[in-house]
């Protein structure tokens, strides 16, 4: 059996290894490194596949969520209501611009933000929700999208997990992830399901205003060289980036459907045990439904209960099996973050998922052997613990 990893990228270069060569190639040769034509071309590309009007490049997913509340022209103060069970990232940007950020409990299947929640902590101040898409599944977007028509805020969709997913709505509807909300981020990490060779990322709007700003704000606030007309950083995503974005973009449904596959046989593996909850997708059908795409499992996450979650992260990497507690900390109990404001009695779920959460190897390139070796080491332990 070939060593298992948590994310496989040099399995996944290998099989485009040439169109990824040639494309970074390319780019060294005519040396528009910032700002050149492979950067044009995966923006055109990556709008054609999302379906949304315009897609904004920048150096990263932080910077991305960052920009879209700076082109939002959110102030200090204002309220931007997010997930306490999620990446710091979503929740230092609102701090680094002065916002208030205001964290509420997540569903206890879906893991996404809890939309009851999300309605208690609405107050005058409130400006913005920005849902996370965790793990490679939409949050519940059309209530969301209700709940901020009705009070008048923006929606920033956080979908730096979920690119290539689709959302269905009530009516049998269907958008991708970060095409639903005022405007979106993403970011190109390299174990992301769309990763680049470094850091990168991207927002999507369909907002023709919006998008002007945007492109502004990306490169110095300038859309003239050495005319800065608004407050600007630079966040820009630099060619050969581009480059190995636009090879790999192709090949994006290929590997989400991968992911799912891998996902299939771990659920089936796993199913009915009585200390192991699988993933549940958004419309709770049996396992993963044949037909399947609220789901691109940017990580496979297990619910450990009635067992002990550290000791079979232990084991795990003792028998050379890679995996991840994301995420062990709140956010609202993060030294940087701590707030009077927040009651424990508000994040019951988030509290207990950092107990018992674990995240198994997914990747594209996982094969039978690894899957039945991983399943099997997990099962015996906690069929002994």
């Amino acid at each position: 059996m070939k060593k298992i990893q948590m994310v496989d990228l040099k399995g996944q270069y290998a099989d485009i290894k040439t169109v990824v060569n040639d494309s970074i190639q390319e780019v060294i040769e005519n040396t528009t490194f910032i700002n050149g034509p492979k950067v044009h071309e995966f923006q055109k590309n990556l709008e054609d596949y999302l379906g949304v009007k315009h897609v904004i490049p920048c150096a990263n997913g932080t910077d991305a969520l960052q920009i879209a509340m700076m082109g939002l022209g959110l102030k200090p103060g204002d309220e931007v209501i997010t997930a306490d069970f999620t990446f710091a990232a979503t929740v230092e940007v609102i701090a680094l611009l002065n916002l208030t950020p205001v964290l509420v409990d997540v569903d206890p299947e879906t893991f996404n933000i809890d939309i009851e929640a999300v309605k208690k902590a609405i107050t005058p101040k409130t400006k913005a929700i920005v849902p996370v898409h965790l793990f490679g599944q939409c949050a519940n977007m059309e209530a969301l999208m209700a709940i901020a028509k009705e009070h008048n805020l923006y929606v920033i969709e956080d979908n730096a997990q979920g690119i290539g997913a689709k959302y269905t709505n009530s009516k049998g509807e269907k958008a991708m992830s970060g095409t639903i909300g005022h405007v979106a981020s993403t970011s190109f990490f390299p174990s992301k399901n769309l990763g680049c060779y470094g850091d990168g990322g991207a927002l999507f709007t369909n907002d023709d205003a919006l998008a002007h700003t945007l492109r502004g704000i990306v490169n110095h606030g300038m859309y003239e060289r050495y005319h800065h007309d608004v407050v600007g950083v630079n966040s820009r995503l630099d060619s050969i980036q581009a480059a190995v974005l636009d090879a790999k973009l192709p090949h994006l449904d290929k590997y989400n459907k991968a992911r799912r596959n891998a996902a299939r046989k771990y659920n089936k593996a796993f199913s009915n045990h009585p200390k192991i909850t699988t993933p549940q997708t958004v419309n709770a059908c049996e396992g993963i439904c044949d037909t399947c795409d609220c789901h691109v499992f940017h990580q496979y996450t297990l619910k450990i209960e009635n067992s002990n979650r550290d000791a079979l992260v232990a084991h795990l990497n003792e028998k050379g099996i890679p995996c991840g507690v994301y995420y062990p900390i709140p956010l609202h109990k993060q030294k940087a973050y701590l707030d009077s404001r927040y009651k424990e009695e508000n994040f019951k779920v988030t509290n207990q998922l950092v107990k018992e959460v674990i995240s198994l190897p997914m990747h594209t390139e996982l094969d039978n052997e690894q899957i039945d070796f991983i399943t099997k080491t997990v099962i015996d332990f906690v069929d002994n613990n």
